[in-house]
């Protein structure tokens, strides 16, 4: 396909990488290290994508740091615990390919680059009691990064999600979460914290934001400091506009730059990492059941992942992997009242499995083991309003002590106030259950008979309804302090507290169809686009719809990009 306008302005270069996040970038560095030339575009004013974002975390089965700490793994357990999640959907020749290359990618990755990672050893499969799951040892995720080490360009990494800092401050994961739930606890802690926090108020001062990176930021900082180093251009406010074909191969995109439209001829071709469409709202129509209008549905991705990359495939005939069971990776947000008047979303991973909180609908009862993994929790909302009038969403309740014991959404732990958030109706409460549920619009009925039954077996640390506290997942996310049951204690001292959830996503799962080496497939042809290529969520996820684990969207991203870096240089396996 030709421009069609006159373009004055070109640019070279054997690779063009579209998109900066974790695939983009996997698939720039990977190709740079095999001897191309390498161009990156990004449409924000800011790099780093919706990895910047996130958690942070990759599902990597068999990983080499599980394997140094002794971990029993193997790719054969792995594909029967993906053949058993992905059920119809199961795409052997991806998989296969993931399995293959993902370690591989993660040794590459650290003996090349700036990219460190850390084993989350107790982070379990979210079902682990499948099939060829694992308790724990194929997530891991980007060491902290001194943020510093990008000089000037830390001012363009995407900052990380507001509603997830401590007053703008990043808190890693696993052992450095829990010196915060502990802080008034553990003199330990109490100091851990303290040192965290003279530093960030330093960083402030000194340079305007946080300059420890952890989670995903730290893996968009460590990807970025590892482009940099090796030279590869990033052009930023530079989104692609159209590919262009000589007969079927694509070789490079008009790109939209400041100064006017740019042709950028890439001989080896075009990677498309734009993020999927968790912000096109007419897709989100089609796809999504609970959100018949599109505007149904709050996600906390970056506002310009609106399927850029989909659309440009599709002109030239690539088809979406719409018929999975799952259109994205759905978590329970929560919306937090800003200062300026607009609306934050705060992903709810962890404090669903804390023991002493429950979730109900707007009928006053249960209707999920609240552990479980977001997608689940979701998807069983989704099932449990279907005869319900209005919104799909559902209230966290929980009592005083355990509101001030671990937060809830956005309300943090003690010592922290939370009177401004009962004051901006984030948090809701009442000195009864049937006070609160008055606030909430719930049955206040079926919540104190719901309250009642739930509690006369969680004296005993059971939940025999939904058996919260069950799994390896629910026990890493719950209080090992609590006995018998890390998640199960009962709600009983007022006040009672209650946040309302709603669905949102932490990504597209419906992106472009794709090979073992990620390039697009011709959906007339089912043959692959010559020179075009997919990773991250633009390129269907090989999951089949569903969640196994903690990473599953960046693991496969990074390994699909290091394929697609490999297969464009050229490089046999």
């Amino acid at each position: 396909m030709n421009a069609s306008s006159p373009i004055t302005k070109t640019h070279d270069c054997d690779l063009l990488v579209i998109g900066s996040g974790a695939g983009g970038m996997a698939a720039a560095i990977t190709a740079k290290l095999h001897g191309l030339d390498v161009l990156i575009v990004e449409k924000e004013p800011v790099y780093g994508g919706t990895t910047a974002r996130s958690g942070g975390w990759l599902w990597i089965p068999a990983n080499p740091l599980a394997a140094r700490e002794g971990i029993q793994d193997s790719k054969e357990a792995a594909r029967t615990y993906l053949q058993h999640e992905a059920g119809n959907h199961f795409d052997a020749a991806r998989v296969d390919a993931f399995l293959e290359n993902g370690p591989k990618m993660v040794d590459f990755f650290q003996n090349k680059t700036a990219v460190q990672f850390v084993l989350g050893a107790q982070f379990s499969d979210y079902h682990p009691y499948q099939p060829g799951g694992l308790a724990g040892g194929r997530s891991i995720c980007a060491e902290p990064f001194d943020g510093r080490a990008l000089g000037d360009r830390i001012k363009t990494l995407r900052p990380p999600l507001a509603e997830i800092t401590f007053v703008g401050m990043m808190i890693g994961s696993g052992k450095e979460l829990l010196h915060f739930f502990n802080v008034t606890r553990s003199v330990v802690s109490a100091a851990y914290v303290a040192k965290l926090l003279v530093k960030y108020g330093r960083d402030l001062l000194t340079h305007g934001r946080a300059m420890r990176l952890t989670n995903g930021n730290a893996l968009a900082g460590r990807l970025a400091k590892s482009a940099f180093d090796l030279g590869i251009p990033l052009w930023l406010e530079a989104p692609a506009q159209e590919l262009l074909r000589e007969g079927e191969a694509v070789t490079g995109a008009i790109i939209g730059c400041k100064d006017g439209p740019v042709r950028v001829n890439a001989k080896r071709g075009v990677v498309l990492a734009t993020g999927g469409f968790p912000h096109d709202i007419a897709r989100r129509a089609r796809l999504y059941p609970h959100a018949p209008s599109g505007r149904e549905h709050w996600s906390p991705t970056p506002e310009g992942n609106t399927g850029d990359g989909i659309r440009l495939a599709s002109a030239l005939g690539a088809t979406t992997a719409d018929e999975l069971p799952n259109a994205a990776a759905w978590v329970p947000v929560s919306r937090v009242p800003r200062k300026d008047g607009s609306i934050g979303t705060f992903p709810h991973f962890i404090d669903r499995a804390k023991p002493g909180v429950i979730a109900v609908t707007r009928a006053g009862t249960r209707f999920v083991n609240e552990g479980n993994c977001y997608h689940d929790f979701c998807q069983a909302l989704v099932k449990a309003s279907k005869n319900l009038p209005g919104e799909i969403c559902a209230w966290l309740i929980c009592d005083h002590p355990t509101l001030r014991r671990y937060g809830l959404g956005h309300v943090k732990p003690f010592p922290v106030p939370l009177s401004h958030q009962i004051r901006n109706g984030y948090l809701k409460r009442g000195a009864t259950l049937a006070e609160l549920a008055q606030a909430c619009g719930i049955d206040a009925a079926a919540l104190q008979r719901t309250v009642a039954d739930y509690n006369s077996h969680a004296r005993k640390g059971e939940d025999p309804q939904f058996g919260k506290g069950s799994t390896a997942y629910n026990r890493y996310l719950g209080d090992p302090t609590v006995k018998p049951n890390p998640c199960i204690a009962p709600v009983e001292t007022g006040p009672f507290y209650a946040v309302q959830v709603v669905i949102g996503d932490l990504g597209s799962f419906a992106g472009l169809k794709t090979d073992a080496q990620a390039r697009v497939l011709d959906g007339r042809t089912g043959q692959p686009v010559p020179g075009l290529y997919a990773a991250g969520n633009d390129m269907a996820s090989i999951m089949g719809g569903n969640y196994p684990g903690g990473g599953i969207t960046l693991g496969p991203a990074m390994t699909f990009g290091y394929i697609a870096g490999r297969h464009a240089a050229g490089v046999a396996d």
